[in-house]
């Protein structure tokens, strides 16, 4: 288990390109990011080389995310743009290493039922899963709140993973938010417990503000030493809003010497 920080989320004192070095000059070996949309992806792609990190975690396009997208997966209108995507995000991904990508599912449409929803996003999923198997890549699936995020269409763990199973994929995994499912569900480690074997990629912030751990009502120490006695051996994304909008001053929780490799709450 290691810690690596969303750089799209995290460092945004900063243009996209120069927080990759700033994430690797706090301490940290391990970014992830959502889809660069507006980005040069080979300046992106320089930028990750040239900071010396490595890449936990890429989403694919998920749309105008600032003007309320949460992603293209389930809209028979967007099917187009998502597939689109698919070879040009995996693509980025080979380059720098990445081997796991995130699709998020986007809202359910008014005038379309839920279950011709989910049909068009197996099938994107699969045409993604079946795109990323050649490159030894997984697609994830992700359940966000909705008090935040509108009529998202996967809310809840349970949804998402009935949703991984139904896709019929080896590679297909779930992406699970801790900040997100305590909004919506609580009953953080014995879900992440019940679907360990399900579970590729975690994020973490606190609840209610999504700021770092420590500022809310999450007990963290013991969600993560409960992680670490699971055998979950993956990716911690911080994906947190920092208090106080510092981000360097956000990690006093996090001592330096377990910011890289592999380093152990």
């Amino acid at each position: 288990m290691r810690f690596c920080v969303n750089v799209s989320i995290l460092f945004t004192e900063f243009p996209l390109l120069e927080r990759f070095a700033r994430a690797r000059a706090a301490g940290f070996d391990t970014v992830e990011l959502w889809w660069p949309r507006g980005e040069d992806l080979a300046a992106v792609q320089g930028a990750i080389a040239d900071a010396g990190v490595a890449v936990a975690l890429l989403n694919f396009d998920a749309g105008d995310m600032p003007a309320g997208d949460r992603g293209l997966l389930s809209d028979p209108a967007l099917q187009d743009a998502f597939r689109d995507n698919v070879p040009v995000a995996l693509e980025l991904a080979a380059a720098v290493g990445c081997t796991k990508l995130n699709a998020l599912a986007g809202h359910e449409l008014a005038g379309s039922s839920r279950e011709a929803q989910l049909e068009v996003a197996r099938e994107n999923v699969r045409f993604a899963a079946d795109a990323a198997a050649g490159q030894g890549a997984q697609i994830l699936i992700e359940s966000v709140n909705t008090f935040e995020n509108g009529p998202y269409l996967f809310s809840r763990t349970s949804a998402a993973s009935e949703f991984l199973r139904s896709v019929e994929r080896d590679n297909v995994r779930l992406q699970y938010d801790v900040y997100h499912m305590q909004r919506m569900e609580g009953d953080i480690t014995a879900t992440i417990e019940r679907h360990l074997g399900e579970i590729a990629h975690i994020q973490v912030a606190d609840s209610p503000e999504r700021n770092q751990p420590g500022t809310g009502e999450i007990n963290f120490d013991y969600v993560f030493r409960r992680i670490q006695e699971l055998g979950y051996d993956g990716d911690i994304g911080l994906e947190y809003k920092p208090a106080g909008g510092d981000t360097e001053a956000s990690f006093g929780w996090l001592p330096h010497e377990r910011r890289a490799g592999g380093g152990r709450p």
